[in-house]
């Protein structure tokens, strides 16, 4: 009896088996499945990344040093490094190092600052152009620096910044070398024998320029001394002290200088430029000329002040001038 329950048992399991083979076979003959001979999606190759643009070569500096107007470069100085760093002679380190005296100096000017591997290991001292590519953009002139200023697009912001960065000096160091071609192009243009002739056609006190600036008597009659003081504040008082035993600054102290002589304020280090006028008087007229382009009145000058267009504002300033003194030069 048990015998007979396996077989059945035994059956059951066997045709269950044939009929799920017999199935199978009978799908792979209705359904012809084929394999496709390429991918539904095709992927493309991976495109090749674009080289990055080289770096725009950063625009020159220096010739721009000597007409930059050092008072916008002392107000951008306030508001952009004035909180980090402080300029005057003296001045304590803070964030950044005290910057006088920084022009001409190392990279790591300032006794007792803890300066960065980066600024450390720079070569050199701060040229014109190292600063230029410094306010530029520090984190490519010294990698690894620990300045985060982002810096200064502006070549011409930068210039007036570095002009008066110039000015943080008892002796500021020459203009650059660049700055001859925007002082005397025609001495540069010249053949050696031609250039003493045409530099003197072209600058000095006597050159072509001033010959259209209106008579100083005509405007001296009608200035106005307290506005030249003002003016004398913002656009001179930064490099000259007026008072009576005023010491001298970035230039000399102008406690008498109208009827002075050119170069006689004692004690100071004058251009080589200033000291060959040193028998030429300073008149009214040539205050009015020198305050209005002093690279021309004067080539090879250490200021780097650009000048005063305005006739009235040069002849105010000439006014106040004429006041810092016991005796006043009587008025042309």
């Amino acid at each position: 009896m048990q015998s007979l329950e396996f077989n059945k048992a035994f059956a059951a399991l066997l045709t269950a088996g044939l009929t799920f083979g017999l199935a199978g076979q009978l799908g792979k003959f209705l359904v012809h499945g084929e394999k496709p001979h390429e991918t539904a999606i095709a992927i493309a190759d991976a495109a090749p990344v674009a080289a990055a643009p080289a770096a725009a070569a950063l625009e020159p500096v220096s010739g721009l040093i000597a007409n930059a107007d050092v008072e916008s470069g002392k107000t951008r100085f306030g508001q952009q490094c004035g909180i980090c760093h402080s300029p005057n002679e003296g001045g304590k380190n803070g964030v950044g190092p005290n910057l006088w005296s920084v022009l001409g100096g190392p990279h790591g000017h300032a006794a007792g600052f803890n300066y960065s591997d980066a600024l450390k290991g720079k070569q050199g001292p701060w040229t014109y152009e190292g600063m230029n590519a410094w306010l530029a953009k520090p984190a490519a002139y010294a990698p690894g620096t620990r300045m985060a200023y982002a810096g200064l697009p502006s070549v011409q912001q930068r210039a007036e910044i570095i002009a008066y960065i110039r000015t943080l000096a008892a002796t500021p160091i020459a203009l650059p070398a660049a700055v001859a071609a925007v002082v005397a192009p025609a001495a540069a243009a010249a053949t050696p024998a031609a250039a003493a002739p045409a530099a003197a056609a072209a600058n000095g006190p006597t050159a072509p320029i001033f010959a259209d600036l209106p008579d100083i008597k005509g405007l001296l009659a009608s200035a106005d001394p307290e506005n030249g003081k003002a003016k004398f504040t913002q656009q001179c008082g930064i490099c000259h002290t007026p008072n009576e035993g005023g010491r001298n600054g970035v230039g000399p102290n102008l406690w008498n200088v109208v009827g002075r002589n050119h170069a006689a304020t004692e004690g100071f280090n004058y251009s080589a430029a200033n000291k060959a006028l040193a028998d030429h008087p300073w008149t009214y007229a040539e205050l009015n000329k020198w305050l209005y382009k002093p690279t021309v009145y004067m080539p090879g000058t250490r200021m780097v002040f650009a000048g005063v267009a305005d006739n009235k504002t040069r002849a105010d300033i000439i006014a106040y001038l004429r006041t810092l003194s016991n005796s006043p030069q009587p008025l042309p």
